[in-house]
């Protein structure tokens, strides 16, 4: 038995008013999804381990069966490893977001919708004001880039941008943690590097507002990409790969647009698939995911396709855009994969699922459990007739905690 999960990022969402007090999922009707559910099985998944924020980071790493508290880093140094950055052990990696300010207050987490051929220039023009043998920006996809500071000390509070949309930025700056928690004498303090990470994004705002690319964007009315935003940074990883783990995994994939999701591929020794005209927004190309997913079982055991769309619909609080990635999923990935797999004379599991809700209305990951589904040809149907919320709550698996997912699927022989 082959297995494939396909993520739906934020796809998971609160019940809207405008639709009729129903969720995304039971509004839109999501014909595979729901197919898939009323033919498989269903359950609800807790992706979010006690103590850790309701990040992709933490969530996809969870799914995958990995305990947190033994291998979690943040988001830089896994985004590290899929843009091909090596670590030295006293690199500390923090991803530096380029985001949108106006009127003193953070309006978007993605510089308007930047895209990565505007981004590295911006991010050149960092480098060339802004590094030295201490600190250096690495150009990553679209509005998702990094900071590497030399020495720097991860014991810092954060405030993702996603999180704060229309809030004033100055008092969301990056503060010490505890001196005294994980202190080591070979790295700078973490009031060190708090300072130094606040004073770049205060002189990065001024760099960004006279670059000509956004100059360029205020003359077309667009977002100006005007200033670095950075959060969830760590040092080198330590993780098993999933063949390790588990042995019926010999070989792996991982598709995704985005680099966090690549990085935790690479840690867990799956090959990175790229697909192009992968955006991570609504605009992906969706077929081209499909046929890779499906060429890659054909030579994997395992494959772990991600879609970006619906969580970047959701951080905008686009309500009609979040309904057609939705759809575009459904129609446009899961249907052409179901109908490749349902004719492979190899059988394989489907697993399908979000890592955390971005609810539309609030425009940031919650910490709530997720709906999943799994199917293969000859499964028992449980009762579950729909795939969303509030129907999968009654599905056969109950509803599980973070790391049992993994196990429970890859048990499906």
């Amino acid at each position: 038995m082959k297995h494939i999960i396909i993520l739906g990022d934020g796809m998971a969402d609160h019940k809207v008013a405008s639709l009729g007090n129903k969720t995304l999922l039971q509004y839109g009707k999501p014909e595979y999804m729901n197919r898939l559910a009323r033919e498989g099985r269903c359950g609800i998944l807790k992706t979010i381990p006690e103590g850790f924020p309701p990040g992709s980071e933490v969530a996809n790493t969870a799914i995958l069966g990995y305990e947190l508290d033994k291998v979690y880093e943040g988001r830089g140094p896994l985004e590290a490893a899929s843009i091909g950055y090596e670590m030295s052990n006293d690199d500390f990696a923090i991803r530096c977001n380029i985001i949108t300010i106006e009127d003193g207050r953070i309006v978007t987490h993605n510089g308007g919708n930047l895209e990565t051929e505007e981004a590295a220039v911006l991010i050149d023009y960092l480098n060339e004001h802004l590094s030295n043998d201490r600190v250096k920006f690495i150009t990553g996809i679209q509005y998702r880039h990094l900071l590497v500071i030399k020495g720097g000390n991860k014991n810092i509070v954060c405030n993702p941008p996603h999180d704060h949309p229309g809030e004033l930025w100055q008092p969301l700056l990056v503060t010490a943690g505890n001196e005294d928690v994980d202190n080591d004498n070979n790295r700078l303090s973490p009031q060190e590097t708090a300072d130094i990470i606040n004073d770049l994004i205060i002189k990065s705002q001024e760099l960004l507002a006279k670059h000509p690319i956004n100059i360029e964007r205020a003359k077309q009315g667009k977002r100006q990409a005007n200033s670095i935003w950075t959060w969830s940074g760590g040092y080198r990883p330590s993780m098993m790969t999933l063949s390790e783990q588990y042995p019926q995994i010999k070989t792996g994939a991982v598709i995704s647009a985005v680099d966090l999701i690549r990085g935790i591929g690479h840690y867990a020794g799956l090959d990175i698939i790229e697909v192009e005209g992968a955006t991570g927004l609504a605009n992906t190309n969706y077929e081209g995911k499909a046929e890779a997913a499906i060429e890659a079982l054909k030579k994997s055991d395992f494959v772990f396709v991600h879609v970006e769309a619906t969580d970047e619909a959701g951080h905008d609080g686009d309500i009609e855009l979040k309904l057609a990635a939705i759809d575009y999923l459904d129609k446009r990935l899961i249907k052409p994969i179901f109908e490749a797999v349902d004719k492979m004379e190899e059988p394989v599991c489907i697993a399908i699922l979000p890592d955390h809700p971005t609810p539309v209305e609030k425009r940031i990951h919650v910490n709530e459990p997720v709906p999943f589904l799994v199917w293969h040809k000859g499964i028992e149907p449980d009762s579950v007739m729909n795939y969303d919320e509030d129907s999968c709550k009654e599905g056969c698996y109950g509803t599980l905690q973070p790391t049992e997912f993994i196990k429970e699927f890859m048990n499906i022989n």
